[in-house]
């Protein structure tokens, strides 16, 4: 009997003590992965793909995120996270715990990249774009149609694949044209959709300061509802450069404005067959909700903005203060079906070339 008792009373001695050494482990464990980490500054840690919970825990011990692997993954398996951390880039602050690096993880809180794409690009420059960011993977995929692509600021994590990118851009700029077709005002000679953004990528090629934008819209509008030609030199410079494909190296010249193409609208009545650029959500919506005016001409005034006229008589006159040249086009009024306005021609000065559109996006060409 005395012997029994003195086994119960051993097995109950065993028990405390593995019960003790549990609890201890337990508390040291808990303790290790609570309290601040032994990071000094925030530091970005990549997870390479196919990594498991031993090999998460052994990298993040090594980059002096974790003071001890064992604990981590012990935490990670009773959590039951052990199996929801991800591959990624991530950024980790500053005395961060074991248990807050693992939310980091099992979250997919991976390092933020950003792409801008400014408007007016064209579909080539915008794929290039997107080639040369290092941290994206895989190819670009065909280049897209001109103005498929919104330009914005994109979002993205390092292991992105360039596809995934453009496909957001394709995507982006549908919801954005649709939208600004549903907002559009009724008294438009636009047809649909694909107008606006024909419109909106010249408008966007022409204005350089966004408040004049609407005003710019506005002239190309009037000329379209009085078939006028539309006489925009970036329509010109789109088709000279191959349809947006390659870079003009040189100022446009008097011939030019007579080349042979769809998309010259010195030529072709109305708008050219599709967009010549990438136009933003700004040059969109200006496209349908232009600025109230009933002028069709505008000039460079030489401070990178424009003087808009509603008669011939008033551009050339805005042409011989602004750019300094004598107008030599007689007055008269626009008729109801008119010819394109003869070039006026400018001088130079100090050898650089000067735009004074006598017509919208007319050049001053080089002869």
């Amino acid at each position: 009997m005395l012997a029994f008792i003195r086994m119960l009373v051993g097995c109950f001695i065993t028990a405390v003590a593995i019960v003790a050494v549990v609890t201890g482990i337990g508390y040291w464990v808990y303790r290790d992965v609570t309290d601040p980490g032994p990071l000094q500054a925030t530091q970005t840690i990549i997870v390479p793909p196919h990594t498991g919970i031993s090999g998460i825990s052994d990298l993040l011990a090594d980059e002096g995120v974790i003071r001890h692997p064992l604990s981590f993954k012990v935490a990670a398996e009773l959590t039951g996270r052990g199996g929801a951390l991800k591959a990624g880039e991530y950024e980790f602050p500053a005395s961060a715990s074991a248990v807050e690096v693992m939310d980091i993880i099992a979250t997919g809180k991976t390092v933020k990249h950003r792409l801008t794409i400014r408007e007016g690009l064209t579909s080539a420059e915008i794929l290039a774009l997107v080639r040369d960011a290092p941290l994206l993977t895989g190819d670009t995929g065909p280049t897209p149609v001109e103005g498929a692509l919104l330009p914005e600021t994109y979002v993205y994590s390092r292991g992105d694949t360039r596809e995934s990118i453009t496909a957001r851009m394709e995507e982006a700029m549908q919801e954005v044209l649709a939208a600004a077709w549903a907002e559009r005002r009724p008294d438009l000679p636009l047809a649909n959709p694909e107008e606006v953004l024909t419109l909106a990528s010249i408008v966007e090629k022409e204005a350089s300061r966004d408040e004049e934008r609407a005003h710019i819209a506005a002239v190309f509008l009037n000329r379209l509802r009085l078939g006028m030609r539309l006489q925009a030199d970036p329509t010109v410079l789109f088709a000279l450069s191959d349809n947006g494909t390659q870079k003009l190296e040189r100022p446009l010249t008097h011939a030019d404005l007579a080349v042979d193409s769809p998309y010259n609208t010195y030529v072709a009545k109305g708008l050219p067959p599709g967009p010549i650029c990438n136009p933003g959500k700004a040059a969109l919506h200006d496209a349908v909700r232009p600025e109230h005016s009933d002028d069709l001409y505008f000039v460079a005034d030489g401070s990178g903005g424009h003087v808009f006229a509603k008669t011939l008589v008033e551009h050339n006159r805005n042409v011989a203060t602004y750019l300094h040249g004598a107008a030599t086009v007689e007055a008269e009024p626009a008729p109801a079906n008119p010819p394109p306005p003869p070039i006026v021609p400018a001088r130079q000065a100090s050898g650089a070339q000067t735009h004074c559109r006598a017509s919208p996006g007319h050049p001053c060409v080089v002869r």
